[in-house]
């Protein structure tokens, strides 16, 4: 198939008074439950996303490609419609970004995790048991500060055991490996220079690691500092140029707040709930033509292995649909950023349930919204495509 790139969208997309809300619940994808056969989304009661199902298109999309198991980054950055390999954005500057830390040029970001580690210096949980948000605020500034090699670190709390490294110098390059190794039973790892001019980052990162384990010795269970995604601020082409959109973001977590930022979306203040989420939609909702909504929740409970915590939360959307359709929005999507079924407790290569409804659609007639409803299997970056054409916002290609 030929390639559908920015400049031929550009050609052919127009500004229109329809509306697009895309719903990404985070992590929505999930496998059978050993005793009921059933995913999470199959699982649970959703009614209305149901009936939003039958009169719309349904089926699945890979984030990336078959078989890639897609980072939260790329997995939303599909969704928006950018090739997820040609345009890369580092988790850290994500983080770094969507708390509204003042990036400079020529910093480089890293997301950290208070984690804890055992007497051996094994990691035994790589979240530190989700400590408090005041309790991350307060290490981070512990953490906070230093001058390594004439390299200023900044260290911000984000969220839970979610922190921020910031590190500003002369001479820095983000080519590293992470520190965090992504599971437990293992010692954090060294970061190592992946080309030769990284090696100044390396050693300055391996520095401040190292005094973050002194510090936080005594302050168990967030007794050590994981970090992973080190990055610098990338160039992305605005979404609203490329599409033609006025689009606004409503997340409550840092990171897709920074997200949403980077691709040149309106980020609109919102609560951490569905429901204060969903008023800051209604609120806001004759300012934008395009509303990407973020629901976390559902990853979470993946996550932690949490499958009736993971249900729950899809039916507290599902709840929320009504308020929703009654905005009369020209087309809705529903769908995640990639797979974290519960029986796995992480992100997974397994293609993602999808909904789009709009009154242009030919009905999928499907009864149940699941893993198993369609036939229709999308790379994840065309569903983009779909919902502009179903809003009419493109014209004819071509003679």
């Amino acid at each position: 198939m030929s390639e559908i790139t920015f400049d031929i969208i550009k050609e052919i997309a127009q500004p229109t008074p329809s509306k697009i809300i895309l719903l990404v619940m985070d992590g929505l994808g999930g496998l059978p439950h050993p005793r009921t056969g059933k995913t999470e989304l199959e699982t649970a009661k959703t009614p209305n996303l149901d009936q939003l199902a039958a009169k719309g298109i349904c089926g699945l999309i890979d984030p990336i490609a078959p078989g890639i198991t897609p980072g939260s980054a790329p997995g939303h950055l599909a969704l928006f419609g950018y090739d997820p390999v040609k345009y890369t954005i580092g988790r850290g500057i994500l983080e770094a970004v969507g708390i509204d830390f003042d990036v400079e040029r020529g910093d480089v970001a890293a997301r950290g995790n208070f984690g804890t580690i055992d007497e051996a210096g094994l990691i035994t949980d790589r979240r530190a048991g989700r400590i408090t948000d005041e309790k991350c605020a307060e290490l981070s500034q512990l953490l906070d500060g230093q001058v390594i090699d004439g390299v200023k670190i900044f260290v911000r709390p984000v969220r839970e055991h979610r922190l921020v490294v910031v590190l500003r110098g002369e001479g820095l390059v983000p080519e590293v490996t992470d520190s965090d190794p992504q599971k437990t039973g293992v010692s954090p790892l060294s970061v190592k220079a992946l080309i030769p001019p990284a090696e100044k980052l390396a050693k300055v990162a391996n520095e401040f690691l190292a005094q973050a384990k002194v510090i936080l010795a005594k302050h168990h269970p967030a007794n050590m500092v994981l970090l992973r995604g080190f990055s610098q601020h990338p160039d992305l082409p605005a979404m609203g140029e490329i599409y033609k959109l006025k689009p606004a973001a409503i997340a409550s977590y840092p990171m897709y707040r920074g997200l949403a930022k980077l691709v040149g979306m309106a980020v609109l203040k919102t609560g951490k709930t569905v429901e204060e989420e969903i008023q800051t939609l209604k609120k806001n909702y004759a300012d934008y033509d395009f509303f990407f909504v973020h629901i976390k929740g559902t990853d979470t409970a993946g996550e932690d292995g949490n499958f009736d915590a993971k249900v729950k939360v899809i039916e507290q959307l599902d709840r929320a649909i009504p308020e929703i359709t009654s905005l009369q929005p020209d087309v809705i999507v529903v769908t995640g950023d990639h797979a974290t079924p519960a029986t796995f407790k992480g992100h997974s290569w397994h293609s993602v349930p999808f909904l789009l409804y709009s009154r242009w659609c030919r009905p999928s007639k499907i009864t149940k919204f699941g893993e198993s409803s369609g036939a229709t299997r999308l790379p994840a970056a065309q569903l983009m495509l779909l919902a502009m054409a179903n809003a009419l916002k493109f014209i004819k290609y071509g003679a």
